[in-house]
């Protein structure tokens, strides 16, 4: 019963010519302003720090000088450590208050980052391109998958990559970040996650390559209830996963 509503879903976004979700965007700036409170609604991002880092780096190595893009940026949770190894980034989401806290927090810490209230979609029409494209938990929340990664795969440069992150469509997934993380642990608020939007990883590989991006590498991320930490497990991708693709060497029209 759920794979056929996902499947009606799917067929409904891609009448969509917008990646903007104005209903997700509404959810979001309820709580944009407490971006950084590690102990406030993106508690569990600011775990996941760490982790997603130790995989951006053995991912992208040594992004000194590097233009990078973060769709859905957020409170800039991923941007500012990824300016302090001397890339060149920028980020850009469509709640206008994430982008406001964003630029206000990397004012504070002295860190040159580019910050855009927009959607995907904008910078495409610009003619932006960057080295590394990122879309780290974000593609569960937009209107349109398939349009989305198609932007990324507009937005990166000939041999650049795109990495993503998401949550796998799992029975897992739907206990551990539906069941536990919003009603039980209350780790996040109620609605922040629809489970029928969460992507296998076939799904978001196929997105991929019907964009002529080719798959490097898939990644999962587990949560250690022992420690409080999150983990990479190559072998595990049943809640949150990785993937990374790059670019063809000349752009294909």
């Amino acid at each position: 019963m759920w794979e056929s509503a996902y499947i009606t879903r799917m067929k409904s976004a891609a009448k969509i010519n917008s990646t903007r979700d104005e209903r997700e965007i509404a959810h979001f700036a309820e709580t944009s302003a407490q971006w950084w409170d590690e102990h406030g609604p993106y508690a569990p991002l600011h775990r996941m720090t760490s982790a997603r880092m130790r995989f951006l780096k053995q991912a992208l190595g040594d992004v000194k000088g590097k233009a990078i893009l973060d769709v859905g940026c957020g409170g800039g949770l991923m941007c500012e450590p990824l300016a302090r190894l001397g890339a060149k980034v920028t980020g850009i989401d469509a709640d206008a208050q994430a982008i406001a806290t964003a630029s206000a927090h990397a004012a504070r810490q002295d860190l040159n980052i580019t910050y855009i209230n927009g959607a995907a979609e904008d910078l495409v029409q610009r003619g932006k391109t960057f080295d590394v494209v990122m879309g780290l938990e974000v593609v569960e929340h937009v209107s349109n998958p398939e349009l989305f990664v198609e932007m990324l795969a507009q937005l990166v440069r000939p041999g650049g990559l795109v990495v993503m992150s998401t949550l796998n469509r799992t029975w897992k997934s739907y206990a551990l970040g539906i069941i536990a993380a919003e009603r039980v642990l209350r780790w996040v608020p109620a609605g922040t996650h629809d489970w029928q939007k969460f992507l296998k990883p076939s799904e978001l590989a196929r997105m991929a390559e019907q964009n002529h991006l080719a798959v490097q590498q898939l990644m999962g991320l587990v949560y250690r209830p022992l420690t409080g930490d999150f983990e990479l497990a190559p072998h595990d991708l049943d809640v949150n996963y990785f993937l990374v693709a790059s670019a063809p060497a000349k752009r294909v029209k």
